[in-house]
């Protein structure tokens, strides 16, 4: 009896370890085939996804005076489906407050693109891909964090406009750009930058510069070689002092100074007769200086005056010259006096 009772233990035993290898067999080949269900539902899910993708971003395509434009607002996509490709015909893109994070390397596939507006994203970065948009016209990306600019843009020829406002730590442009011999308007406020840069100089259409809320401490000596310059924005900087050669800038007609620390008008800026708006307010200019009363056949609102601030700049130099001779005319006696005073008497 023992011998039976040992043997058929012995069976129960190996059967519980048969029934076990058989179970966990079982386990690993459904665990295998989870695995390549969704690995198969993986692979069709990407396309699946991307077509879906695409049919959103087909609904936002319209099209105005002949141009095909793909414009988002207010919806989010932080990454734009490869498979936007397909609609490389779109001239136009407008896509604003989607939390764009980054503008796609394909974007050189879009060769008929006339305007890419993603202005008010999350963009860190412009890749360089987007030198071979040779037909691009205007580029605006303000209010992103953008940090540095590629120096291939500096290919993209045909480009007339390009806006950059708002992105913080941009604090240089590569030479490169003063290739742009199109651009003629150009939006840098509201970053960095400590100074105008060499390539903005030498830009040869440009008509239209906004550089306020920045932190120049300096204007070029050279500004005069802006010579189509007609409006500049300079307002909320550091800038102490204007170089006399901004009374060269013939074509000039607006020109924004507020909030800076001016001390003083340059005198030759009395006879810049092209320049019909002008404005130095919040500047601790040195003489206190205020427009007699408006003519009964003048403007009405002494404000209205003061804007237009050309009245105000030829009065301050002239008082400021006038006050500069009475304070050499002193000096100058003064110091004969002192003369006089210090000669021995006659004995």
């Amino acid at each position: 009896m023992t011998g039976v009772a040992v043997c058929f233990g012995a069976v129960n035993s190996i059967k519980a370890l048969w029934e076990t290898r058989i179970k966990k067999s079982k386990d690993d080949q459904q665990k295998q085939r989870e695995l390549r269900d969704r690995a198969a539902v993986g692979r069709l899910t990407g396309p699946w996804e991307d077509r879906i993708a695409l049919n959103k971003l087909r609904e936002r395509i319209v099209t105005e005076d002949g141009r095909v434009i793909l414009r988002i607002q207010k919806e989010e996509w932080k990454t734009l489906p490869a498979a936007l490709v397909q609609l490389s015909e779109v001239h136009e893109w407008q896509l604003h407050r989607t939390g764009l994070q980054q503008i796609p390397r394909f974007i050189s596939s879009f060769q008929q693109l006339i305007v890419l507006d993603l202005s008010r994203n999350a963009i860190t970065h412009i890749p360089k891909e987007i030198g071979k948009l040779t037909r691009l016209r205007e580029l605006v990306v303000s209010y992103n964090r953008v940090s540095s600019v590629p120096e291939e843009l500096g290919n993209c020829e045909s480009l007339e406009k390009l806006e950059l406002a708002m992105n913080r730590d941009l604090d240089e442009l590569p030479e490169q750009l003063s290739n742009l011999k199109k651009l003629h308007h150009l939006d840098l406020s509201m970053n960095q930058f400590t100074e105008i840069p060499e390539c903005v100089v030498n830009l040869p259409a440009l008509e239209w510069l906004d550089m306020g809320g920045n932190q120049l401490t300096r204007l070029p000596d050279d500004i005069h070689r802006m010579e189509k310059v007609h409006t500049l924005w300079l307002q909320r900087n550091e800038l102490e002092h204007l170089p006399g050669n901004i009374s060269r800038m013939h074509n000039l007609d607006t020109l924004v100074l507020t909030g800076n620390r001016l001390k003083d008008i340059p005198s030759l800026m009395e006879d810049m007769n092209n320049l019909r708006f002008v404005n130095f307010r919040d500047n601790p200019l040195t003489w206190d200086v205020t427009l007699p009363e408006a003519a009964a056949d003048g403007p009405e609102d002494d404000d209205d005056r003061e804007m237009f601030g050309r009245e105000f700049m030829q009065l301050y130099i002239r008082e400021s010259r006038k006050r500069d001779s009475q304070a050499t005319f002193t000096s100058v006696l003064n110091v004969t006096l002192e003369d006089v005073c210090e000669t021995p008497p006659l004995s």
